[in-house]
C-alpha cells in the first residue's frame, strides 16, 4: 500500500498542519505536484500521451483498482464502495476489464510488457472466485503479465478463504498484502475494521502453506486505543506470523474521513501525537530488525535473508509509467499525470460508452519530474542525486543546497558528495520533510 493512487482528499498540504498534534489534514506524501493542480484543461495532453508511440525503456506497470469492501474504517479515505450487491459488482469488473482492453490498444500501451501489476483497494480480496477468474482471463488477454516482475495483491483477512487464496495463488499473485493494521480485537473494533484476531489466525496457514513469493503485513501506529502495550504486542504478533515484508504506517487525518468528520465537529478523537507515533514506528523497525528484516523505506522493512522486494514501489517512485484503471484512479505516462473521474455513475456511464474517464490532468516540466522523482526516492531514505543529475540534467544539490544544509544541521539528513542518507529520525518523518523541497507556488496549498 506504500503508494497512494485512487485516493480523492480534500486537505491543506503538509507544511499548514501542526505536527505536533494529529490534526485533521493529510500528511503522506503520494505525488508531485500536489493533485490540486490538476485540471480539465490538460485533458487532452493526456490523451495525447497515450495516442503516440511509448518509450520501451521506461518500465510500465497496470494499478486496478477493486473499490469494494465490507465496511468502511473510520479513518479511511479511499474511493469505496460498501452498498454494491453482485450484479453491481460485476458490472464494475467489466467496465474495468473494457477500459484496460482500450489502453491496450493505445500506441503508448501495444506491445509494451508489464513491469508490474497491482490490485490495490479498496479490498481486493473482497469480490468472488468466479468474478475473479474470468477477469484476470480477460485483462491476461489485453495486457499479458507472465513476465512482470510483480503480481501485487491486497486483502482484508476476513474475505480470505483457503479457494480464494488457491486462486490468487493460480493467477499469478506473487506478492499477498494482508491488511492486519493490528492485532488487538478492541482497536480493530473502535477503528471500524471489518475483520478481527481470529479471522488474521484462521489464515496464516493457509497463506504459508500455499508458498506465495511474499507475504506483505500492513500495520498502523497510531489507531484510536493504541497504547505501549497493545503496540509491542502487536509488533511481537506480526514478527510471529512470519511475513516476508512489513509495511508501517503512521495513523494521519485526511479531512474525507469519519474520525476527521468528528474531530471537526467538536468531538474529542484521541489519536496519538506524533512524537508518540514515531517513538511506536521507531520501536518497530528495532525490533524488526533483531527479527532479521532489513528497513527498506520509511515505511517497509523486508527480510533480508528472502530476497524480497516491492517491485511496485520502486518502479513508481523512480519514474515508471503507470496505467491506473477504475474509478478515482491515478496515472503517470510520458511526463503527464490524469486520473479518472471519481464517481460511480460518471465512470460506469463513460466505460459503457466506450468513453475516455479521464477527469483531470496535469503536464509537468523536466524539474518538477527532477523533483518528484527525488522527493518519492527519499522515503527509501538514499538518494543518488548524481544519478538524478543525469537523468533529469539538471543538479539537484545545487538547486536545493540550502535545504539539505538545514535539514543536515537539524541531525536529519547526512551528505556524503552527490549522496543524501536520512538519519533515522529523518527517515521515521519523512513526509514532514518533503514539502520543503516543492516549488513555491505549490506550497501551502491543497494537496488534492
Amino acid at each position: 500500500m506504500e503508494v497512494s493512487t485512487e485516493s480523492t482528499r480534500l486537505e491543506p498540504a503538509t507544511s499548514q498542519l501542526d505536527l505536533a498534534a494529529t490534526d485533521v489534514g493529510s500528511v503522506f506524501v503520494s505525488n508531485y505536484p500536489p493533485y490540486s493542480f490538476w485540471s480539465e484543461e490538460a485533458i487532452p495532453a493526456a490523451e495525447r500521451a497515450l495516442a503516440e508511440p511509448g518509450d520501451p525503456d521506461t518500465p510500465l506497470g497496470l494499478y486496478l483498482h477493486i473499490p469494494f469492501c465490507r465496511k468502511r474504517c473510520r479513518f479511511c479515505y479511499f474511493r469505496v464502495f460498501t452498498d454494491k450487491n453482485a450484479e453491481q459488482i460485476q458490472g464494475y469488473l467489466d467496465a474495468l476489464g473494457s477500459e484496460v482492453e482500450r489502453l491496450a490498444e493505445m500506441p503508448a500501451v501495444r506491445d509494451r510488457k508489464l513491469h508490474f501489476v497491482y490490485f490495490g483497494g479498496g479490498t481486493p480480496s473482497y469480490i468472488a472466485v468466479k468474478q475473479l477468474e474470468p477477469l484476470v482471463e480477460r485483462l491476461k488477454a489485453a495486457m499479458p503479465w507472465e513476465h512482470a516482475d510483480e503480481i501485487a495483491f491486497e486483502c482484508e483477512p476476513g474475505t480470505l478463504t483457503q479457494s480464494k487464496l488457491e486462486a490468487l495463488r493460480e493467477i499469478g499473485v506473487t506478492r499477498l498484502s494482508l491488511g492486519i493494521e493490528n492485532f488487538d480485537d478492541e482497536i480493530l473494533e473502535i477503528n471500524g475494521r471489518a475483520h478481527l484476531s481470529k479471522e488474521i489466525e484462521r489464515v496464516r496457514e493457509w497463506i504459508h502453506g500455499l508458498d506465495f513469493p511474499q507475504l506483505n503485513v500492513d500495520l498502523i501506529a497510531g489507531m484510536l486505543g493504541e497504547t505501549w502495550e497493545t503496540w509491542r504486542d502487536t509488533v511481537q504478533k506480526t514478527i510471529d506470523y512470519d511475513p516476508d515484508s512489513v509495511t508501517v504506517y503512521q495513523m494521519e487525518l485526511p479531512f474525507n474521513t469519519r474520525f476527521s468528520r468528528q474531530k471537526l465537529s467538536g468531538e474529542e478523537i484521541e489519536i496519538a501525537d506524533w512524537q508518540t507515533k514515531r517513538a511506536w514506528h521507531a520501536y518497530a523497525f528495532e525490533e524488526f530488525e533483531k527479527a532479521g528484516f532489513e528497513i527498506s523505506s520509511g515505511y517497509t522493512v523486508l527480510r533480508a535473508d528472502r530476497k524480497s522486494r516491492f517491485v511496485y514501489r520502486d518502479a513508481v517512485w523512480s519514474g515508471a509509467d503507470m496505467l491506473g484503471t477504475g474509478v478515482s484512479s491515478f496515472s503517470h505516462l510520458r511526463g503527464v499525470h490524469f486520473q479518472n473521474v471519481d464517481g460511480w455513475d460518471d465512470y460506469m456511464q463513460r466505460m459503457q460508452a466506450g468513453e475516455s474517464p479521464i477527469q483531470r490532468a496535469f503536464v509537468t516540466t523536466a524539474r518538477e519530474r527532477l523533483v518528484r522523482e527525488m522527493i518519492l526516492t527519499m522515503k527509501r531514505g538514499l538518494v543518488d542525486l548524481a544519478r538524478l543529475r543525469d537523468k533529469h540534467g539538471e543538479d539537484p544539490l545545487a538547486l536545493f543546497a540550502d535545504r539539505f544544509d538545514e535539514l543536515e544541521a537539524q541531525g536529519l539528513l547526512r551528505r556524503d558528495g552527490h549522496r543524501v542518507e536520512l538519519e533515522r529520525a529523518g527517515l521515521l518523518r519523512v513526509d514532514q520533510l518533503l514539502p520543503g523541497f516543492y516549488d513555491e507556488r505549490y506550497r501551502n496549498a491543497r494537496y488534492t
